[in-house]
């Protein structure tokens, strides 16, 4: 039956069969965070909220280590179970389940170890410092049933029990909302309340996932009894894992940034913040998802070598994750205030919460882009392209986003980075993996030229010295060139559908780029290529796009 929903059933439907309980597994625990939220909020305490929202990276950094297991053992799984190597499929299926309950282990004394400085690198000041401190704690103290909770929920779904992944997180989520107000209020609690009630809640779920292992699972299971792993294996589950918890971790980074940056306006801006990251995850985590619900539909057939149904997937994919994109995105900014006055009144902290909600939401539809291109590498265990779009919406691109943003435009510019990072990793995603790769060959052409010419006697005159800055400007300004017109013709052969467009188009380009009209050298002109290489990004989004639609 399982390998029919894989293999036989229409895509959408196998699709939404795999999707949708992720989807509502991931409402149930928006709605268990903006019940946290509430709470929360309901104190009046702005100091209190501000802190719970400076130590939110944490828990987040949690999801993200359990990702390393959960999504990267997935990842390998489904493809084994494709090739019908369910046996394989079950021992890697132990050695995640335990070596996520021991990094758990690991990470809470390390963070316990180092705790002052951690919270003061989270932001916390002398208003908010005993508030993140409480909150920070619990949840450390919390981390091996945290982190092993998100590795059973993503390894079930290789076998098709999305419902039981999702029972377990609704299961937890449910405990966690029941205990809240008794932890917050009842007990006074506040912070410490709030993380205590989340570490209950994932030991739950993680009692429920060993009971299902050990008595409904037949492909998975955590008996270490006879077990054995490679190396090279432990490598393919880490090699995708990685990138796939740096998407999480990236985003702890990106809100510790953000949170940093908006200090100096107040803590009533932070505190805003954190209400804004609670409603912009009604968008994000529906996204997540229904693109991650998906992915072991995606690595399966992968795996198989079933490109005629992978591609079908691909572009259902795409076009429902960005349509539905579009429709959240438009509806949560219709209903900001609404939204941020149900967590609190304060008009300061409301007419904040507004305008950076709505440029949150902003770069919505590219975050789809990013998330579905991300789940397709993921499953097809193509870990360097996950990596670099991990990195770069939340991570290094959007870092260099908000420095150069808060120092032109100041608040504005905070506020506006996030969105601007989204339109950017959208665009750049294959653009900046073909021009890194070029440049790295080029350096190392480079450095073999100057190498040889240490030991035997050039044919040529060496004509570049790579101890100036000139030359790196020099190289950079010339890949990019190269790469940009890579994308033209690849756009222009997609239009005309042919191959022979591609080269003559590549041709006309190359003449173009070195050719020599009247007193204008375009090979000498540096505005040419920058231009030419701005116009490209258009075309490398298009192209990039129609491929991705079309063939993995």
């Amino acid at each position: 039956m399982a390998n029919e929903l894989f293999e036989k059933v229409p895509v959408h439907k196998a699709y939404f069969k795999l999707a949708l309980p992720v989807v509502f597994s991931m409402v149930i625990s928006l709605v268990y965070n903006m019940v946290d939220t509430w709470f929360i909020a309901r104190t009046g305490n702005t100091d209190l909220i501000a802190g719970v929202s400076l130590g939110a990276p944490v828990f987040t950094l949690m999801i993200a280590l359990g990702d390393i297991f959960g999504l990267g053992g997935s990842s390998v799984i489904s493809r084994l179970f494709g090739r019908k190597l369910d046996e394989d499929g079950k021992r890697l299926s132990i050695f995640c389940f335990y070596a996520a309950f021991a990094c758990g282990i690991v990470i809470a004394a390390l963070m316990l170890l180092f705790r002052h400085p951690v919270l003061h690198l989270l932001g916390a000041d002398q208003n908010t410092y005993a508030y993140v401190s409480q909150y920070y704690t619990f949840i450390v103290l919390g981390a091996p049933f945290i982190i092993l909770s998100f590795t059973p929920s993503n390894l079930l779904r290789t076998e098709g029990f999305a419902t039981a992944s999702m029972t377990g997180t609704i299961l937890g989520s449910i405990i966690n909302i029941i205990l809240d107000p008794i932890f917050i209020s009842v007990l006074g609690l506040g912070a410490a309340g709030a993380a205590i009630a989340t570490v209950l809640g994932n030991i739950c779920a993680d009692l429920f996932f060993v009971w299902f292992l050990m008595t409904k699972s037949r492909k998975l299971s955590i008996n270490p009894a006879g077990f054995h792993i490679s190396g090279a294996e432990i490598g393919q589950i880490l090699a995708i894992g990685f990138p796939a918890s740096i998407t999480n971790f990236m985003q702890s980074l990106g809100i510790a940034l953000t949170n940093r940056f908006l200090l100096p306006y107040g803590n009533e801006r932070v505190a805003a913040m954190g209400i804004v990251m609670k409603v912009n995850m009604i968008a994000v985590l529906i996204l997540v998802g229904f693109a991650f619900g998906g992915q072991p539909l995606i690595g399966y057939n992968y795996g198989a070598g079933n490109r005629k149904r992978l591609k079908e997937i691909l572009s259902f994919a795409y076009r429902f994750e960005c349509g539905g994109a579009l429709l959240l995105a438009l509806v949560l900014s219709f209903a900001a205030r609404p939204m941020i006055e149900l967590f609190m009144k304060d008009p300061v902290i409301v007419d904040a919460g507004i305008s950076m909600l709505r440029m949150q939401l902003a770069g919505m539809p590219f975050v789809a882009v990013i998330l579905i291109t991300t789940c397709v590498f993921q499953s097809a265990g193509k870990a360097w392209n996950a990596f670099l779009l991990s990195v770069s919406r939340q991570g290094v691109l959007f870092a260099v986003v908000l420095f150069l943003a808060s120092s032109l435009a100041g608040y504005c510019g905070v506020l506006a980075a996030q969105a601007v990072s989204d339109l950017l990793t959208a665009l750049l995603a294959v653009w900046l993996f073909n021009f890194a790769a070029l440049v790295v060959t080029k350096l190392l052409v480079y450095g073999c030229v100057l190498l040889g010419a240490c030991f035997m006697e050039p044919a040529f005159p060496i004509d570049f010295d790579m101890m100036r800055a000139g030359f790196y400007v020099w190289m950079l300004v010339k890949s990019g060139t190269i790469v940009t017109m890579g994308f033209i013709a690849l756009f222009v052969g997609m239009k005309m559908k042919s191959s022979k467009a591609v080269i003559v188009s590549s041709f006309l380009l190359i003449v173009l780029t070195q050719a020599n009209v009247g007193e204008v050298t375009l090979r000498d002109s540096v505005v040419f290529p920058v231009v030419l290489m701005g116009i490209s990004l258009g075309f490398a989004f298009l192209s990039v796009f129609g491929v991705e639609r079309k063939d993995l």
